[in-house]
């Protein structure tokens, strides 16, 4: 039975892997702390495997614990560290080609802009860029999350704002 259970752990885990990078990717530069936290990701995912609930999609489930753990080792790590490592250049929304064009490098600007921004966020905040640039809907993101449509709405919206404000003033 206990064979059974890490097969399926296994199994899971690698089927929705791209969350757990994009969000280690997202909350951590250095690449020891982005182990750190994937490793953190993984033993949480397998301590609650037990009691996950089957009337969620295991993707929304999977989100909310490896943001919840993400969230807490950026505080942690805050706390600890004079400078701010996490949010890196090399993470997923990066695009470090050499030979680009004109319109590729006018993208890598707006991309690195975002990134500017995104890092500059708080938890919440963040992870709502994430989740909506991943293409959730409002109700996948407050399922994740554990705040109201509403509330996702509202604070997508005033994001989008602020981004707006600084594309406008660079």
């Amino acid at each position: 039975m206990k064979a059974n259970k890490k097969k399926r752990f296994i199994t899971t885990i690698d089927a929705h892997k791209k969350i757990i990078y994009k969000i280690v990717n997202s909350y951590c530069r250095n690449k020891e702390d982005r182990k750190d936290l994937e490793q953190e990701i993984i033993i949480q995912l397998w301590n609650a495997f037990d009691k996950y609930n089957e009337d969620y999609k295991y993707s929304t489930w999977m989100y909310r614990i490896a943001l919840n753990v993400a969230i807490s080792f950026y505080r942690k790590e805050k706390k600890w560290s004079v400078k701010n490592d996490f949010y890196s250049e090399d993470s997923i929304f990066s695009m470090a080609d050499e030979d680009k064009n004109e319109t590729q490098t006018a993208m890598d600007q707006n991309i690195k802009l975002l990134q500017e921004f995104i890092s500059n966020l708080n938890e919440l905040n963040k992870a709502l860029m994430l989740l909506y640039l991943e293409g959730k809907s409002y109700e996948e993101i407050a399922e994740i999350l554990g705040i109201t449509k509403t509330n996702v709405a509202t604070k997508i919206s005033r994001l989008k704002l602020k981004i707006k404000k600084e594309f406008q003033k660079k």
